[in-house]
Order: structure tokens, then sequence, then C-alpha cells
């Protein structure tokens, strides 16, 4: 069930919600709906008579499975990183290499991707890699790093948290928690991190569906966390040629869907470097609300994923291409992009 309270909503009228919810043995929690009101989730059914409260615009008795992920009752949401917004205006960019490989480099890499147009610093600290002999990332010195090139440059960070131990230490350093495809189903991992107080970027499984990374986006919001980006990284396919099938269909369906903001990860999505760029571009055509790329100075040396890797040139190809495209795509598709 979920319950619309107008703006004009007293306190009360949530507070008496909540108890009746917990009387009933229910679980219940509240979420912004984007217009200034708010909505109150509950997992079950209240009598009647228990709703006859002031401020109640609505009751839906039906609604999708992730109800406070879904787009049926409230406005999009946009989503601040620092002061960067993401979702419902311009394309945002994340940027930055795929695992910090010490400070001076890092301090380049930062200085050149905010040059080339991007609004967020990524780099991975702590690096889930297949193979247990591969670089695993500097841990917390790299979040340190990380720490130091915010400082240098202004540009917030986001990485990414494996564990539920480490969400804490994390959370210290870091604007925005990233949760990788790998993890997107570690239900204990999106408890903690819902708890965090931090912004999430929630990657979708390599063989999960829309609905699944839907669910898990609803663990965070159900954990009391509104500031969700989902982000679109490639499905698993059968095509030897590339690492992952970006799957573009996914990025206007979650927007069908959801009122939280998409971005693509054509890095991933290809796992080739000349397909970075066009991939890119048709996420943003698709109707994301940003991008996150794998950045290098040196892509060529890059410790990891050097194959996927652009450099900073390239990535300001794509801001100015982007903008370009959102331009155009902003009047010639108005009424139409959801």
């Amino acid at each position: 069930m979920i319950v619309s309270l107008r703006p004009d909503a007293p306190a009360a009228t949530t507070d008496t919600l909540l108890a009746a919810a917990a009387a009933f043995g229910l679980e219940a929690r509240t979420i912004a709906d984007g217009r200034g009101g708010s909505l109150v989730g509950i997992d079950g059914k209240l009598p009647p008579d228990v709703l006859d409260l002031p401020g109640i615009g609505a009751v839906h008795a039906a609604h999708k499975p992730y109800m406070l992920a879904s787009k049926e009752h409230r406005a999009q949401s946009v989503v601040h990183v620092g002061a960067v917004p993401i979702g419902g205006g311009l394309p945002v960019l994340m940027a930055g290499p795929c695992v910090v490989e010490g400070r001076e480099s890092l301090l380049r890499a930062a200085e050149a991707v905010k040059a080339a147009g991007a609004g967020i610093l990524r780099g991975g600290a702590f690096k889930p890699r297949t193979s247990p002999y591969a670089f695993q990332g500097l841990g917390e010195d790299g979040l340190r790093h990380l720490a130091d090139a915010r400082e240098a440059t202004g540009l917030p960070v986001v990485t990414e948290v494996m564990e539920p131990e480490q969400v804490d230490l994390v959370a210290h350093y870091a604007d925005m928690l990233q949760v990788g495809a790998r993890n997107m189903a570690n239900f204990p991992l999106l408890r903690r991190v819902a708890g965090a107080g931090k912004p999430v970027l929630l990657k979708r499984g390599f063989s999960a569906t829309v609905e699944e990374w839907l669910m898990s986006a609803e663990y965070l919001l159900a954990g009391g966390n509104p500031d969700v980006v989902l982000c679109e990284r490639g499905i698993r396919g059968f095509d030897p040629l590339v690492r992952f099938t970006l799957d573009l269909n996914a990025v206007p369906l979650a927007k069908e869907l959801s009122h939280l903001p998409v971005i693509v990860d054509p890095s991933h999505g290809t796992g080739k470097r000349s397909l970075v760029t066009r991939m890119a571009l048709a996420g943003l055509a698709a109707g994301a609300d940003g991008l996150i790329v794998e950045v290098h100075p040196d892509p060529d040396n890059a410790r990891c994923d050097a194959a996927q890797t652009i450099g900073p040139d390239e990535l300001a190809t794509i801001h100015r291409a982007g903008l370009a495209l959102h331009g155009a795509l902003a009047g010639a598709m108005e009424g139409v992009l959801v």
C-alpha cells in the first residue's frame, strides 16, 4: 500500500501511519514525492478507518513491487553529489581511472578530466577483479588520494564499496558510494550502504533483469536513502568480440518505470576503447542522465582495464558532442522523452 500525503499534511499524520503499520506488524517507510509532499510505503494494507487522517491525498492499494522506486506516484528525482545535480538537466560526466594507481598520477588524471568537462571524479580504491592475482587497488591509501584530488580540483568523488565492513570507511572519504555489478544483489551490503548517508550509484548486474535491478534499488530506498542513481553497464552476451553488451533498451525502460536518474557506463558496456565514444553518445540519445567513463592520461599504460580506457582528449569530444546532442534532442523530442 502507498499513501500519498499532500504538502500540507501535518507531521502527526505520518507518525500515526507509521505507528499503525507497526501495530499491525507491517513495515513502513517514507519518501519525498518530488512535488512537495511525501509517500508512505506500507508492506500490506491498513484498515480504512486508520486512513481517515488529515493531509492524505490518495491511497494506492495496487502498485509495483518496487513501490518506492516506481514512477507511479512521484516526480523525477534529482540526486545531488556534492553540488552536482544528476537527473532532469544537463548530462553529467563521471570520469577518471579504473583504479587509483598513486597520488600524483590521480591528481594529473583529476585535473585532466575536469578540463575535459567531467563534473565528478571516479576511481577505484577497492577493486573487484576476476583474477585473485590482479591488482586489487590501494585500499585506504587510494581513498586518501581521492580526497586529495577532490581538494585540489573541487570535483566530488565516487568510488566503489565491496563489503559491508568497508561502508563506514569509504563513506568517510567519498561523496558517492558505488555498488558494483557483482554486488547488485548483495543485500547485506545494500542495507549498510542505505544507512551511510551518502548518494549511491547502483550498477546493474550483468545477468540481472531490469526489474531485479529496480528491486535492488528498493532495498536502498526502503533503508532510508532517497539518493539513488541507476547505472546501466552492459549485460552478458555471447559475442566474444566485446566484453559485454550495452543494453540501451534498459535506459528508457528504467526511466519509464522509475523516477530514479539513470546513467550509462560505455567503458564496461563494450570493453573496447574504439567503441566508447559512440556508445556514450548512444546512451545519451537513449535518455541517460549522464555517463561514467574510464579515463587515464596514458590509456595504454593504465594498470586496470587499459583496453577500454580512453584519454582526456576523447572525453572532451564526448563532452562537447554530448551537450550538442542533448540540446538537439531537448527540442526535437519535447513531450516524448521520459
